[in-house]
């Protein structure tokens, strides 16, 4: 399992608690699962299978939306070309292809390189998969308005994924006041994608109330990713959720 430097300390924690652990993974997996969880977000990732695979054998099934291109490099500090270097999207699109995985998204890290053609050239080989294509931002604003000034071909992809949180956090405005939050919304209804709300608690900032009742104001969203690391937090965090 990946952590990203976004998380701060707690992505040491992470690290510890899962890294190369699949039966902790699974553990955590199991109990989103209990709690009506159906679909999660994953990169290519040895341990994250091995965890599915203890888990299909007891009929947990998830659906996966993955991640295509992910590397270890800093994304605090993102150096794309590195990114792009250590990335290999076809052995990720045959790699997921393997598990039910009817979604697949670009990496932010690729996308946020603005390489258009590149993106392109990913995007057409896991639409030639037969599978539907996404792409992943990290820059709410600066991104949406480059798909808006025609960078990127709009017939190349289904679904968007963005950081969008009440606070702001790791989003690419300082504040995400009503001003902020009437532009965003014009230009993801004139995108018109299925939006997929990334960071919505904030990076563990936000509580997962906050964060759900703030998820229902956005009228454009119709997804969102939320990560748990633990049995305790899959029970808080997708029980509000159940209960919203």
């Amino acid at each position: 399992m990946t952590c990203e430097g976004y998380f701060g300390h707690r992505t040491r924690i992470y690290e510890l608690d899962l890294y190369n652990q699949p039966e902790k993974i699974a553990s955590v997996i199991r109990r989103s699962y209990q709690m009506g969880v159906r679909a999660m977000n994953l990169p290519n990732n040895p341990s994250i299978f091995d965890a599915l695979n203890i888990l299909k054998d007891e009929s947990i099934n998830m659906k996966l939306i993955g991640t295509i291109g992910h590397t270890n490099v800093n994304y605090l500090m993102p150096d794309f070309n590195k990114a792009r270097e250590e990335a290999n999207y076809i052995e990720d699109i045959q790699t997921l292809s393997e598990y039910d995985t009817p979604v697949m998204l670009v990496d932010d890290m690729l996308v946020d390189a603005y390489d258009w053609d590149y993106t392109s050239k990913i995007l057409e080989e896991i639409k030639n998969q037969g599978i539907m294509a996404g792409i992943i931002t990290s820059r709410t604003f600066n991104t949406t308005r480059e798909l808006l000034n025609g960078k990127l071909d709009l017939d190349l992809f289904d679904f968007y994924m963005l950081p969008i949180n009440k606070i702001a956090y790791t989003m690419d405005v300082d504040f995400f006041l009503d001003n902020e939050k009437g532009e965003l919304a014009s230009m993801l209804n004139e995108l018109d994608k299925n939006i997929i709300v990334s960071r919505l608690l904030a990076c563990g900032i936000q509580r997962p109330d906050e964060a759900f009742n703030f998820f229902k104001t956005l009228d454009y969203a119709e997804m969102a990713c939320v990560s748990v690391a633990s049995q305790i937090e899959a029970e808080q965090t997708f029980g509000f959720l159940k209960n919203l």
